[in-house]
């Protein structure tokens, strides 16, 4: 009898602890608390009078200063340099806000704006959670989502860069998570909302428009076998989508007499990654902002031609050094996955625990992510969602590859690359157990009975 309550009591606890571990609300609430921790302890040890000024520094901050002091949408290097198409116009008007409230260049701007980045990231646990649900169950949800919360990037970024970083990892996990919602909608009206999705998106960070046809093709190719509207429901969405694109893009023609339809910087970003002063990190030296010369040659041309000038010699760059250019591209690639392009010698030459925290996370995310695919595609039960997924670790970063990887470029798809290494650990151990193999013959067998 005594046995009996104690074992009742003991399936209470579990109920009661798993209820707790898979706890949307709590799981937010831990992530909040640790990416405010990490921002406390990091600005008790930084002068206030640094912090108030030099992560605003950066094209947003400063495009947010001149929109802040009513000069327009211009001016990227803190500098007058009239109107500009260097970012979409979301996140430095957010920006340009706080500066109206807070005052441009103080310690409370740069308070608020940390803030608003940690909601952000902290608030990506809820997509990401309800993905991992959609795909593989609560458990490998909850995982997913306390992942994000402990991993170092999703802490560390937040404080670092006053940019759209943590916006568009919000983005690109609700993007995912609307696009299998929509898979199963016969609604016009759940088209027209993805849509919105997608022009706020684009109108924050232009990067998630690789993911666009892949998503979009995935949804037609799904109402197409379910016997709906493939055509019409897919152009409603990107009517909608374009609809959104569009005041931006015609204030861009007017300005600069160009089509600009996100952002217009792709030149120089193509050409700071591929020059022959380039070696296997940024070349923050060569960057306008930083290069008197290339600033004076920025204002001098102008925006349009000083980028279609380096978008030109970068091409020509490109084709012209095709050995150093696979090289380059290696590199890239593993810096956009482990933060350096050389993580071994990096990893034994840092002191550091926490640098080498980072790169040890970094490599494990990247081995979830490659696992988590292979699962996905050779599990019958999750086969069906794993192109949309698989698509954000594979094409969003190739754009790095070909141009310049820093640390912040991949965190909008970190929360997938952790789902994914999630349904990796919720699923090989017990497949590749003698047990678990034992249980899928079992399975097999009983299937090919029943059929018989």
């Amino acid at each position: 009898m005594q046995s009996t309550v104690t074992g009742d009591k003991s399936r209470k606890f579990g109920d009661r602890l798993k209820a707790l571990l898979t706890s949307v609300s709590l799981i937010v609430l831990v992530a909040l608390g640790v990416r405010a921790g990490y921002a406390w302890e990091q600005q008790r040890t930084t002068p206030h009078w640094a912090l108030a000024s030099v992560p605003f520094l950066y094209e947003p901050g400063n495009i947010a200063h001149s929109l802040a002091v009513g000069k327009g949408f211009a001016s990227p290097f803190h500098e007058d340099t009239g109107p500009t198409a260097w970012d979409p116009p979301v996140y430095p008007l957010l920006v340009a806000g706080v500066f109206r409230i807070f005052g441009t260049f103080t310690f409370p701007a740069f308070i608020a704006a940390v803030s608003l980045n940690i909601i952000f990231s902290s608030l990506a646990c809820v997509p990401l959670f309800f993905v991992g649900k959609r795909i593989a169950g609560t458990g490998v949800a909850a995982g997913a989502a306390w992942l994000w919360v402990i991993f170092p990037n999703a802490f560390i970024i937040p404080f670092q860069w006053i940019w759209d970083t943590s916006l568009s990892a919000l983005l690109a996990a609700t993007i995912l998570w609307a696009t299998l919602k929509l898979a199963e909608s016969n609604r016009s009206r759940d088209w027209c909302s993805y849509g919105l999705l997608w022009g706020f998106a684009l109108m924050t960070n232009g990067t998630l428009a690789a993911l666009l046809p892949f998503l979009l093709g995935w949804l037609a190719y799904r109402a197409r076998e379910r016997g709906q509207p493939w055509r019409a429901r897919p152009a409603l969405a990107v009517g909608i989508l374009v609809l959104c694109c569009v005041p931006w893009t015609v204030r861009n023609y007017v300005v600069f007499h160009s089509f600009v339809p996100l952002r217009s910087v792709l030149g120089l970003q193509l050409w700071l990654g591929n020059n022959d002063q380039y070696q296997d990190h940024f070349p923050g030296w060569l960057h306008p902002i930083d290069n008197a010369v290339e600033r004076a040659k920025y204002v001098r041309m102008g925006e349009m031609a000083y980028m279609e000038e380096k978008r030109r010699e970068a091409v020509h760059w490109m084709v012209s050094h095709p050995r150093r250019e696979v090289q380059l591209f290696t590199q890239r690639f593993t810096a956009t996955w482990l933060g350096t392009p050389h993580p071994v010698r990096d990893f034994l030459s840092s002191h550091s625990f926490s640098i080498r925290a980072v790169f040890v996370s970094n490599f494990l995310a990247l081995l979830g992510a490659v696992a988590g695919i292979v699962v996905l595609f050779w599990n019958r039960k999750t086969r069906a969602y794993a192109f949309p997924v698989a698509v954000f670790p594979i094409v969003f970063p190739f754009a790095f590859y070909l141009s310049q990887a820093l640390f912040r470029y991949r965190y909008p798809i970190d929360p997938v690359a952790l789902l994914l290494t999630a349904v990796a650990a919720g699923t090989l151990p017990r497949r590749l157990s003698p047990a678990g193999r034992t249980g899928t013959k079992i399975s097999q067998a009983a299937q090919r009975e029943a059929a018989v």
